[in-house]
């Protein structure tokens, strides 16, 4: 009798585990193994220098602020940025068709008529802008007619203000690193508690400083007021045209030349000893933010001018110093240029062209540069060194090895003297590329904004479990709760036979 009953439980235990498994059975096998559908959207990146081009994507039923956002591929054309095509017919349009044509690729075809597609364009055309709004306005319309011409949802192409680039990248550096937001384990999305991060970036025509400050932004111009998952975020942000990359290198140029003449030789301290170059002096005074420094009597742009490098960090520092104004502030108190700052406060993140100065100056001088006497330590390491000397250390940097030296003593002197990094602050910078697996800049901050996948309010409750990890979970509880049967069931037997065993002795 007791074989009989060891025999039924052992039945029983097995019968219910078939049961679950015929169960898991009926779920469908779409559930367990398809993830969702994603949507995608596009954005043209169109600065200065150059064009990028980024596709994100999302879970296809995630759209309404779920901060699942990433970076899908991403895209370089060759040639220069958008407003350099100015005055040639169709050039602009033409320059985005390889990205445009990886796209269609790189998007299922059954998303591209839902893919939102955004042209930012950045301080190039702000400047194209302010020396010819009628060629701006051309540009503009060329590369919408070729946007549209692909099978995408074209949402308009715009010029950004200052303003709104400094804040989307700020908005992108804070939505990679979770600082808004975060999937929590049982389902819900969460508040981390962390303080936002303050963005740098530094283009090829202006460069932008965004940070939340708790202190009065005295010129109402930088301010900036955000409403992102219930919070409000009180932002400090300006944007300083004629700062970026190229046109530093212009006007440090136009400087010289202004100083030492525009005819003949000229001696560069920030060119390394070694590097030499022949221009014509009409490129100097081409821009918005040289034309002012154009020499008024005996000015020949056709002229030729050999310029040559001396390698010398001290005169380099003092022509680079003087392209800032730190002579007069009408508020409390300013970074450069009449334009107030309060004091920076809390980490920030340093990206485009501030990481390859940064990589650069770490590579070739060993230096960790993490601090300002560290920055002010490489710089100086780079300035005297030969263009042959460049080359062993970066052979692969050798079409932009002559503009490090400028490169990093700008940067020293913007973030010590005219942002205020001390050795407290600087430290608390950290020059990256990407976050996670996004590149940083202001492009995902804009699709983020315009698309409404950033809401100003919490997100709700969320489903916790996919049906496959559902499926998974029940079968490893029935298996647990199988094994535990047959354990007691076995058990009982083993009791049973060793009290008949005693019975019987």
């Amino acid at each position: 009798m007791a074989k009989r009953r060891c025999h039924i439980f052992v039945t029983v235990a097995l019968l219910l585990f078939g049961i679950v498994a015929i169960l898991l059975l009926t779920i469908p096998t779409d559930d367990l193994t398809e993830p969702p559908e994603f949507m995608y959207g596009i954005v043209l990146d169109a600065g200065s220098s150059h064009t990028a081009m980024y596709i994100y994507k999302w879970p296809a039923d995630k759209q309404n602020g779920t901060g699942v956002v990433t970076q899908h591929t991403e895209c370089h054309p060759k040639g220069g940025g958008i407003s350099s095509y100015a005055g040639q017919q169709g050039e602009a349009g033409r320059s985005l068709k390889s990205c445009l044509d990886q796209a269609t690729r790189d998007i299922p075809r059954a998303r591209h008529h839902l893919t939102p597609v955004y042209l930012g364009a950045t301080a190039g055309m702000r400047l194209l802008n302010i020396s010819s709004p009628v060629q701006s306005a051309q540009v503009l319309k060329e590369v919408g007619h070729t946007i549209q011409s692909y099978p995408f949802n074209y949402q308009g192409a715009a010029i950004l203000s200052g303003q709104e680039e400094g804040a989307y990248g700020w908005v992108t550096v804070n939505y990679l690193l979770e600082n808004f937001i975060k999937y929590g384990f049982v389902g819900h999305w969460l508040s981390p508690g962390r303080q936002t991060v303050g963005a740098l970036d530094f283009g090829g025509a202006s460069t932008q400083i965004t940070f939340v400050t708790k202190d009065e932004v005295e010129d109402k111009r930088d301010r900036m007021k955000l409403h992102l998952y219930g919070h409000d975020y009180s932002l400090y942000t300006h944007s300083f045209l004629c700062y970026g990359r190229d046109q530093v290198f212009k006007r440090l140029l136009a400087h010289l030349v202004t100083a030492q003449g525009h005819t003949g030789n000229m001696s560069h301290p920030c060119f390394p000893a070694g590097y030499s170059v022949i221009m014509k002096v009409g490129t100097l005074f081409d821009s918005p933010c040289t034309v002012a420094q154009t020499p008024s009597s005996g000015y020949n742009p056709q002229a030729a001018l050999s310029v040559e490098g001396s390698g010398d960090y001290d005169l380099c520092l003092g022509n680079m110093t003087e392209i800032f104004s730190f002579h007069s502030c009408p508020f409390s108190q300013c970074s450069f240029d009449k334009v107030f700052q309060p004091n920076v406060s809390g980490s920030f993140m340093a990206f485009s062209a501030f990481f390859y100065i940064h990589q650069f100056l770490q590579t070739t001088t060993g230096i960790l540069v993490a601090t300002p006497a560290q920055l002010e330590e490489a710089a100086r390491a780079v300035c005297n060194m030969s263009i042959s000397e460049m080359l062993v250390l970066a052979p692969h940097q050798k079409p932009r090895l002559q503009d490090f030296c400028a490169a990093s003593v700008f940067t020293k002197v913007l973030f010590t003297r005219g942002y205020g990094f001390d050795e407290i602050s600087f430290p608390r910078i950290s020059f990256q590329k990407k976050a996670g697996d996004a590149s940083v800049g202001w492009a995902l901050g804009y699709m983020l904004s315009l698309s409404s996948l950033l809401p100003g309010e919490c997100v709700g409750l969320r489903k916790a479990l996919k049906p496959g990890a559902w499926a998974t979970l029940l079968f490893l509880f029935a298996l647990l709760l199988t094994t535990t049967l047959m354990y007691v069931s076995l058990q009982a037997c083993r009791g049973k036979k060793k009290g008949n065993s005693d019975i019987a002795s």
